[in-house]
């Protein structure tokens, strides 16, 4: 999931279905919708499923360049899918069971077991249904394996962008009869008559400050956390609170708030996903596929500073807390062939955000770093992808960090862009179960109420550590679908 945007330009051909102007919205025609639906990114995959369920939908969002501008939109549209049907094309040996084990491995049984139990059975179903009911022209991720997923489960689009996932839902909802969008307009508050009651109303804000009560039986949050909250974000995630936000504007933590002021409980408020590879001069993704391929990073005196490998989230912290904050990620042209699949990637180098160089010591006038341990830091991969072990190192090929080199070692000419770390959203928000029901203490479900995505709690258990590719779009659009399947079952 600013002022950093990596996507297409907006395409004036799909600008939203309505534009809200005081009063100017969509008439339900009975005088109360089935759902209202917060937010323009992942919640689209809710609206779709509710709107396919036979239920009236109208979807609200304060961001007029929602298409370019929302975290979904700003993804790498990696979608896991644990026992898809491309799995099983392709011979991938998968199933919940082991997604769950992959996210307790990864979040040192922190996540919450409901949660992750309930997502992982969804993925597959989720991502079957985005290909057969949504259209999304999916395919397995096969070329490499993001950290943490023992199986290659990762669903993505052509071009591996969240603006292409979300152009085609927003198309798809543009097109359906029962789905209307009303923009710019901003969720503030849910009405519900007494305390423990059922939500009955949405109440929306136009950009003149007017507001209006909106009937509707159930409203889905998925207005996104509360990265661009930078009081919230230095309360709760001290750590990167002064990396660069690369996320959208609008993601305040409304949901969070609303939720909280109708009796909701929040949950791993601690929680986000961290990016390491965020390139500095283009403000662009690098991206994390170039380290799986082999590339390294150093930090500003041309050292390696641990395992890569570890996961691009927690690695924030780690870069964040490096002299000055910024590192360089190198690599050569295999690697840079191998991760022109990802759109981010192209931007970045179409960007001129790399810098070549013959060989190490040209490398090391280029970026300013020294030339010794700029050296010594390029050839330790090298020595290590022949199978010997460096000092300090454990197992044949493990570096001293313990990371292995499997592939062919780096070979010059040389690429290196220079990088910062960022926030790219928060993974702490309402606590929901596994059909995105929004629960008050105790755990009792607030009824009509529903929350995805960054409103909700996720599944990465505690800081940034737990995170693992596709933890961000998995419960923004599988909680939107479940909502929407909750909310079609009980009628």
């Amino acid at each position: 999931m600013t002022g950093e945007e990596t996507a297409p330009a907006l395409d004036p051909e799909a600008a939203p279905a309505a534009r809200a102007a005081d009063g100017d919205r969509p008439d339900p025609g009975d005088g109360a919708l089935d759902l209202v639906v917060a937010g323009a990114g992942g919640g689209l995959a809710g609206a779709l499923r509710a709107a396919e369920a036979g239920l009236n939908v109208l979807v609200v969002d304060p961001d007029e360049q929602f298409l370019r501008g929302n975290n979904t939109s700003m993804s790498t549209a990696m979608i896991p899918g644990a026992g898809s049907r491309w799995q099983r094309e392709e011979g991938v040996e998968d199933s919940p069971a082991r997604f769950v084990r992959d996210i307790e491995a990864k979040t040192h049984g922190t996540a919450d077991p409901g949660l992750a139990a309930a997502l992982a059975r969804l993925s597959a179903p989720l991502v079957e249904w985005l290909a057969d009911g949504a259209g999304l022209p999916l395919q397995l991720v096969r070329d490499f394996s993001y950290p943490g997923h023992s199986a290659d489960r990762l669903h993505t689009v052509e071009g591996r962008h969240g603006a292409s996932l979300l152009r085609h839902l927003h198309g798809r909802a543009r097109r359906s009869s029962r789905v209307d969008l009303l923009v710019p307009a901003r969720l503030v508050d849910v009405e519900v008559p007494a305390a423990g009651g059922r939500v009955t109303g949405a109440v929306v804000e136009y950009p003149s400050g007017h507001r209006e009560t909106i009937p509707t039986r159930a409203v889905l949050l998925a207005t996104n956390g509360y990265g661009a909250e930078r009081d919230l974000v230095a309360r709760h995630l001290p750590e990167i609170a002064t990396a660069d936000y690369h996320g959208g504007q609008f993601s305040r933590g409304d949901g969070l708030a609303i939720g909280l002021r109708h009796g909701a409980v929040g949950a791993f408020m601690d929680a986000y996903q961290g990016h390491a590879a965020l390139a500095r001069r283009s403000r662009t993704l690098v991206g994390w596929a170039t380290i799986m391929h082999g590339a390294i990073m150093v930090d500003s005196s041309g050292e390696r500073f641990g395992d890569e490998t570890t996961g691009y989230s927690e690695y924030a912290a780690a870069l964040a807390a490096r002299p000055g904050a910024r590192g360089w990620i190198v690599l050569d042209g295999r690697i840079h062939g191998l991760c022109t699949p990802f759109t981010d990637f192209r931007q970045t180098a179409e960007a001129g955000a790399l810098v070549w160089a013959d060989d190490a010591d040209s490398l090391a006038k280029a970026t300013g770093l020294p030339a010794g341990a700029l050296a010594r830091s390029l050839e330790e991969p090298a020595a290590l992808a022949g199978g010997a072990t460096a000092p300090g190192g454990g197992s044949p090929g493990a570096d001293r960090f313990g990371r292995t080199f499997f592939e062919a070692p780096l070979r010059a000419p040389y690429a290196a862009v220079e990088v910062v770390p960022a926030l790219f959203h928060t993974q702490g928000g309402l606590a929901v179960d596994g059909d995105a029901r929004v629960l008050g203490p105790g755990g009792a479900p607030l009824p009509g109420l529903y929350a995805s995505g960054g409103a909700a709690h996720g599944i990465s258990g505690h800081g940034a550590a737990g995170y693992l590719a596709g933890n961000g779009l998995l419960p923004a659009l599988g909680l939107a679908w479940q909502a929407a399947n909750h909310l079609a079952a009980s009628r």
